[in-house]
């Protein structure tokens, strides 16, 4: 594995941050949130485009959603559309209001308006296609959370196939890969907030993936984007032993461990990943503040 090479492509929010990146089309498309801070009630959802395989980047659209911070942007082809999930924060109200958003465009320029979709104060972070079938954990953050499999088969529709997936501890981001066998495997974040337990977990469940099962992993992590490669589990996370960073990890999972492979030029204020991986040739987005102000960074690797 080689850093082939890291570009900065957008500083121009006051923070900028969690990125994702997918093909579409020829095109490589990148989302991430401009705001005033890292959580602010300003935040907004921009994607930027590239015709030449990351060299230049141009700004597609802004979504912008009056009192609410828009946050945690994901791109997703699926049916010959762009999808793009994110999270709308109402911060400012008296009680505070999380709602799950789905924008779709057939060309990467022109956004339909956003649609709701899971429950309330159900945070999905992340879907992943699956023969045809879009899946996805939400988690709701509070003493008593857990995260929630949901599932849509048109994309349009999403049922809460489980309510309480896992509740071993502070449970949140996610993300879910399947094998060739249609075995669903979760590399999922714990953080100790409201409880003691910090180290990542690993699920892995078989169709129609209502029972699963979890195993602790030997480190924690940040902002987890996983894929497998030549028989092998990936990840692009946070690291928090020794200095905060973003790297690329394998996971093994037999013995249930996290082993760091190359560390992305990043420290502080940092992680949340998108991957393109084609062929032997890995293109990740990323956001740090290792030279100050926070930035979304574009890195290639050769596997």
């Amino acid at each position: 594995m080689k850093l082939v090479s890291v570009d900065k492509i957008w500083d121009q929010g006051e923070h900028n941050a969690f990125t994702d990146m997918v093909r579409f089309g020829d095109e490589l498309y990148c989302v991430f949130r401009e705001g005033s801070a890292h959580v602010s009630d300003d935040g907004s959802l921009r994607v930027i485009r590239s015709f030449d395989e990351g060299h230049t980047w141009e700004s597609v659209v802004l979504m912008q959603m009056a009192h609410a911070d828009l946050r945690d942007g994901k791109l997703l082809v699926y049916e010959g559309e762009l999808l793009l999930l994110g999270l709308g924060s109402f911060i400012s109200r008296v009680k505070q209001m999380r709602q799950s958003y789905l924008w779709r465009s057939d060309d990467g320029v022109s956004w339909s308006i956003p649609v709701e979709v899971a429950q309330p104060n159900d945070w999905l972070w992340r879907l992943s296609a699956h023969n045809n079938v879009l899946w996805g954990l939400s988690y709701f953050p509070d003493p008593a959370g857990y995260v929630s499999l949901y599932k849509s088969v048109d994309g349009y529709c999403f049922s809460r196939e489980c309510q309480y997936l896992n509740q071993q501890g502070y449970v949140n981001e996610s993300d879910l890969i399947f094998d060739e066998g249609d075995n669903v495997h979760c590399l999922l974040r714990r953080d100790p907030v409201w409880e003691p337990e910090e180290a990542a977990l690993l699920g892995s469940s078989k169709p129609p993936y209502q029972d699963w099962k979890w195993k602790a992993l030997d480190k924690r992590i940040g902002g987890p984007v996983n894929f497998y490669y030549q028989g092998h589990h990936y990840a692009i996370v946070r690291l928090y032993d020794d200095k905060v960073r973003t790297s690329v990890v394998e996971i093994d999972e037999e013995s249930l461990t996290i082993i760091e492979l190359l560390c992305l030029p990043s420290g502080g204020d940092t992680s949340y990943a998108g991957v393109v991986l084609e062929k032997e040739r890995l293109k990740i987005s990323y956001y740090s503040s290792h030279e100050g102000k926070t930035a979304i960074y574009f890195a290639v690797i050769d596997m």
